[in-house]
């Protein structure tokens, strides 16, 4: 009987550490996606500002020493700003629809390409911040974003209960945002930013540990599914280290 049980715990012990392992490359790949994503969309936003803005004088002043080049005042002055702005959210939604009928390859193109679309959307802070605040609030929206995706995964207490409050909170911030756009009150985008540093730091923790029990959930699924989930996992996160940057921007970032 005493080599029984000790065979029985030594396979759980090695079933255990092979869950182990397995949680972690997948964690690892998660993260890999998203920091690419993140780069893509930075060298995207940069791309973008050098074509869109010009120390050369124009007729589109910016009243910071910077101006608009002729195809910056058709991308923020014209309508094609509405498709920049909402290109990205129509592709988010897209995405989740197509996920499940494309190949892990095509999934992860499909990201990569909603973050260049997404870098373009967010190009105009650098016509709005100086360079310097820019930076300055990347890092230490990357400190946060760490320390609570840290506790997302370590903690042992149950935040399940927290995704139903946080999407209706992000369904509010989104039809907030919208009316904003035509009421332009400080006030308002005060409280917006406010609330969005708040609802997206709380998803940051849930997303976390979502996606790990994810992987604890469906670790003996086929590479493939795990693959796709990695994929959904990293724009998950991508998402929320986005949204909380732009929110700590409007608060922290030195206006040109």
């Amino acid at each position: 009987m005493q080599d029984y049980n000790s065979i029985r715990t030594a396979g759980t012990a090695t079933r255990s550490a092979a869950v182990d392992e397995g949680l972690r490359a997948y964690m690892n790949k998660v993260y890999g996606l998203m920091a690419v994503g993140m780069l893509v969309t930075a060298g995207t936003a940069w791309g973008m500002a050098g074509l869109t803005l010009s120390d050369t004088p124009t007729q589109w002043a910016l009243g910071n020493g910077h101006y608009l080049t002729e195809f910056g005042k058709t991308l923020y002055l014209s309508p094609v700003k509405w498709l920049v702005m909402f290109a990205p959210l129509v592709m988010v939604f897209a995405f989740g629809a197509a996920l499940s009928r494309l190949s892990v390859q095509g999934a992860t193109t499909l990201f990569y390409a909603f973050a260049a679309v997404m870098g373009i959307s967010i190009s105009w802070i650098f016509a709005a911040y100086t360079s310097f605040s820019i930076v300055q609030t990347f890092l230490i929206t990357a400190i946060a974003f760490a320390g609570l995706s840290l506790y997302g995964y370590t903690t042992k207490r149950d935040l399940s209960g927290m995704g139903t409050f946080l999407m209706m909170g992000l369904i509010g911030l989104i039809v907030a945002m919208i009316v904003n756009l035509f009421l332009q009150s400080s006030a308002m985008q005060f409280a917006i930013s406010a609330i969005g540093v708040l609802i997206f730091a709380g998803l940051t923790a849930y997303d976390t540990q979502n996606i790990k029990n994810t992987y604890l959930q469906l670790a003996n699924s086929d590479r493939d599914f795990l693959g796709k989930a990695a994929i959904m996992g990293a724009l998950q996160l991508y998402l929320d280290f986005l949204n909380l940057f732009m929110f700590l921007l409007q608060f922290l970032g030195n206006r040109e």
